[in-house]
C-alpha cells in the first residue's frame, strides 16, 4: 500500500470539513528518485541542441527531431508512438552560411544573420546601401525607380539603453508574492479589434514591400535585431506560403553595427556591402507539418480518458533551439521516461505531444485540438480566413469531438530552462487546492506557489481556448528575455541541467496524478467567444 496525504480545506462560513486532494508519497518518492539520481534528462537535450541543432519547421533538422524522437520513446517501451500531421503549413527552408562586409569606406566584417523563409543571393553580391523607410504603404512610392542594384538599410537607428538590472533572475518571496496579484482585463472585443487591424496592416504591408523590392531588383535588405549588446534577435520574414511573395534576401544585425551604418548615410557617405547568403525552400508547394505523439495506455474503466503534456520541438534557425523549446521536450521526454522506469500504470493514458509549428502561432498544437477535441466553425468570409485563429470573430458554437468529454488535463513548458516555482492556475480556481496538493512534495525544490493569474502565448493556450483545462508552469526567466529567446545564443550554454531534473520530477508528478485521480480535472466556465 502506498502512503498518501491530504490537505484539509477549512470552510468557516459553514463550519464544513471537507478532505483534500490525495497525494501519493510512495509514487512521488519514486520518481524524485529516477529524476535526481538517475536522469537522462540532459542526455535527451544534448542530442536534440548539439547533435540535431535548430529545428525550424519543415526543415530537415525537424524531419530528424522527429524521427529521434519517435525511437526513443520506442526504445523507453511508450505505446501509439506517431507522426501527427497537421495539413498545408508551408514550404521547408534552410540556411548554411551568412556575411556582410563593408567595402568602403572602411572593410569591417558586420554581424548579421538571414530571416527565415527570405532567399539567398546566389552567391556574393555588391552594392551601395541606402536608407529605406517604409511605415505605410504610401511610402512606397517615394523609393520607385531608386533601388535596382542597392542594399537597402530598413528603419532607424536605435539609441543604446544600458541594462539597469541583471541579465539572469530568479524567482524570489517577493517576485513569486507578486504572481498571486490578479489584473482584470479590459474590453476583450476592443483588444481584439485592435489587434486585427494592426495584424492585418503589417501583413498588408509586409506583403507589398515584398514584391515591390524584389521588382526593383535590390539585392538585399538589412533591418536591425531588437536587441542591443551584440545580439542577433532573428525570426522570420519573405513567407513560407508557397505562391506568395517572398521579396529580397532579408537580415538582422546587431544595433552597434547598423547603427553606425545609419550614421555614415546621414553624413551622406558613400557605403558600399558586400552580402552573401546561402538559403533556400526546400519544396515547391506546401507540406503538411508534423507533430510527435507517444502514450503510455492507462488502465481499466478510465482508460479512455487523456491527460497530456507536451513543448514545442520547432525552433527558430540561428541558434539551437535550446532554451526554446529544448528544454521543455527534454523534459516531457524524461517525464515519460521517468513513469516508465518506475512502472507506473496509471488509470488514464497519459498522452505527449512534441508540438511542430508554434513559432509560425501554436499551428501545431491548434490543429491537433481541432481534429481531436473541438473547434468552432471555420469562418467562410476570406477576410476572416486569413487571420490566425486568436483573432477571428465569432462563428457559432463550439463543435465538440467524442474525446472532448474524455479529456482531463494537459501540462506545458515553454519558458526557457529555469527551475519551476509553480503554476499558473489560468483562472481555474476549482484547479488551485488540486496544484497546491500536488506541489507540497516540491517544496523544497522550489516550486511552492499557484497562481490564478493566466498566462499566454505558447500551446496550452490551444486547449484553454476550446474550454479544456490547459496549464503552464510558473518558471525562473535566467536570461530568457535578455539574452536567448529567439537569438543566436539560443544555445546550451545558458541552460541549467538541475534545474530540468527538477522540471522532470515535477511534471511527471503532476502527470501521475492527474492519470490517477478519482475524478478528471476540473473545468472552468467556457467563455464563448463575444
Amino acid at each position: 500500500m502506498f502512503k498518501r496525504c491530504a490537505l484539509v480545506l477549512c470552510l468557516a462560513s459553514s463550519g464544513v470539513v471537507m478532505a483534500q486532494e490525495p497525494v501519493d508519497l510512495d509514487m512521488v518518492s519514486k520518481i524524485r528518485q529516477e529524476a535526481f539520481h538517475r536522469s537522462q534528462v540532459m542526455d535527451t537535450f544534448s542530442h536534440l541542441t548539439e547533435n540535431i541543432g535548430a529545428r525550424l519547421t519543415n526543415s530537415p533538422q525537424m524531419a530528424e527531431a522527429n524521427a529521434w524522437t519517435r525511437g526513443k520513446f520506442n526504445e523507453w517501451g511508450l505505446a501509439n508512438v506517431h507522426d501527427d500531421a497537421f495539413e498545408d503549413f508551408g514550404r521547408g527552408w534552410e540556411f548554411s552560411t551568412a556575411s556582410v562586409e563593408m567595402l568602403s569606406e572602411r572593410v569591417q566584417p558586420l554581424h548579421a544573420l538571414p530571416k527565415a523563409w527570405t532567399p539567398g543571393t546566389s552567391g556574393p553580391v555588391e552594392g551601395e546601401l541606402v536608407h529605406v523607410e517604409i511605415k505605410k504603404l504610401e511610402d512606397i512610392e517615394k523609393y520607385r525607380g531608386k533601388l535596382g542594384g542597392k542594399i537597402l538599410l530598413l528603419g532607424e537607428a536605435r539609441e543604446y539603453k544600458r541594462g539597469e538590472e541583471p541579465d539572469s533572475h530568479r524567482h524570489d518571496a517577493t517576485s513569486l508574492e507578486g504572481l498571486q496579484q490578479f489584473t482584470i482585463p479590459g474590453s476583450a472585443a476592443a483588444d481584439r479589434a485592435k489587434r486585427v487591424k494592426d495584424y492585418s496592416e503589417r501583413q498588408e504591408l509586409a506583403r507589398a514591400v515584398n514584391t515591390f523590392f524584389a521588382e526593383e531588383g535590390a539585392l538585399a535588405s538589412i533591418s536591425i535585431s531588437s536587441w542591443d549588446n551584440g545580439i542577433i534577435r532573428v525570426a522570420g520574414g519573405g513567407s513560407r506560403k508557397a505562391g506568395e511573395p517572398v521579396g529580397i534576401p532579408e537580415l538582422a544585425m546587431i544595433a552597434e553595427h547598423f547603427n553606425p551604418l545609419v550614421r555614415a548615410l546621414e553624413r551622406e557617405d558613400t557605403v558600399r556591402l558586400r552580402v552573401n547568403v546561402d538559403a533556400r525552400f526546400l519544396h515547391e508547394e506546401n507540406q503538411p507539418g508534423y507533430n510527435t505523439i507517444a502514450e503510455i495506455p492507462g488502465r481499466g474503466r478510465k482508460a479512455n480518458e487523456i491527460v497530456m503534456l507536451g513543448a514545442h520541438m520547432d525552433s527558430w534557425h540561428t541558434g539551437t533551439g535550446a532554451a526554446d523549446n529544448a528544454a521543455g521536450v527534454a523534459v516531457m521526454m524524461e517525464a515519460m521516461r521517468i513513469l516508465k522506469a518506475v512502472g507506473a500504470q496509471p488509470d488514464r493514458t497519459i498522452r505527449v505531444a512534441l508540438w511542430s509549428g508554434e513559432e509560425q502561432g501554436l499551428i501545431g498544437s491548434q490543429d491537433y485540438v481541432a481534429r481531436h477535441f473541438a473547434a468552432y466553425p471555420e469562418p467562410t468570409d476570406p477576410a476572416q480566413k486569413a487571420l490566425p485563429a486568436s483573432l477571428r470573430e465569432p462563428t457559432g458554437p463550439l463543435q465538440k469531438k467524442p474525446d472532448y468529454d474524455r479529456f482531463s488535463v494537459y501540462f506545458n513548458m515553454d519558458n526557457g530552462s529555469g527551475r519551476f516555482r509553480g503554476i499558473y492556475a489560468q483562472e481555474n480556481l476549482a484547479a488551485m487546492p488540486v496544484f497546491e496538493a500536488w506541489l507540497k512534495p516540491f517544496h523544497d525544490v522550489g516550486a511552492t506557489t499557484v497562481a490564478t493569474r493566466n498566462t499566454g502565448s505558447t500551446d496550452h493556450i490551444a486547449f484553454d481556448r476550446v474550454g479544456l483545462p490547459g496549464f503552464q508552469f510558473i518558471q525562473d526567466r535566467l536570461d530568457y528575455f535578455t539574452n536567448v529567446h529567439h537569438t543566436h545564443l539560443d544555445t546550451w550554454d545558458h541552460i541549467e541541467p538541475e534545474d530540468l531534473k527538477q522540471a522532470a520530477a515535477i511534471v511527471a508528478s503532476f502527470a501521475w496524478h492527474a492519470a490517477t485521480r478519482e475524478e478528471k480535472m476540473p473545468r472552468k466556465r467556457l467563455l464563448e467567444q463575444d
